[in-house]
């Protein structure tokens, strides 16, 4: 039997999951996290990211055997009901159009406010560069992580966005 440290608690993973099975399904279809989407399977799109530890890893790539520590997903990502700046700076901004690929997205970011928390263009483009976003708002998804990493107004951020 598995037990998982997942969004500030205990989960038990039952005894018949094959302990290769990699983390995505396993947070998807036994725990009922559905926030880590499946994207590519390989590791490239970073639609299934999620936190270990702190650090923002790919649930796909990761055997949930091997998924030790404190694991945190977009469900988790929020605190004694209180959106993460991020999650609201993604609000204010209406950073997402389909929303797929945003859950990696915004844990991809807070990783990297984590270790950068006013990070620049290029710290940016270089921590979101793994994260695909087939509507193509990056520029959004960068002011919003602009807007986050700062606090300034969602209007000053769209003018660093371009628009």
């Amino acid at each position: 039997m598995l037990r998982l440290q997942i969004n500030g608690g205990e989960r038990i993973v039952a005894d018949n999951i094959d302990p290769a099975t990699p983390l995505l399904w396993v947070l998807r279809d036994h725990l009922g996290l559905v926030g880590p989407k499946y994207g590519c399977g390989i590791g490239a799109c970073g639609a299934c990211t999620v936190h270990v530890d702190g650090k923002a890893v790919r649930s796909c790539q990761i055997p949930v055997s091997k998924a030790t520590g404190k694991i945190t997903t977009i469900e988790g990502l929020a605190t004694n009901g209180k959106l993460h700046r991020l999650q609201q700076a993604w609000i204010d901004l209406d950073v997402a159009q389909c929303g797929y690929c945003q859950g990696g997205q915004i844990l991809s970011a807070a990783a990297l406010l984590a270790e950068h928390p006013t990070p620049t263009d290029a710290q940016i483009d270089a921590a979101m560069s793994g994260n695909i976003c087939r509507c193509a708002t990056y520029n959004r998804i960068k002011a919003a992580i602009h807007v986050a990493a700062t606090g300034q107004s969602a209007a000053e951020g769209e003018l660093h966005a371009g628009g």
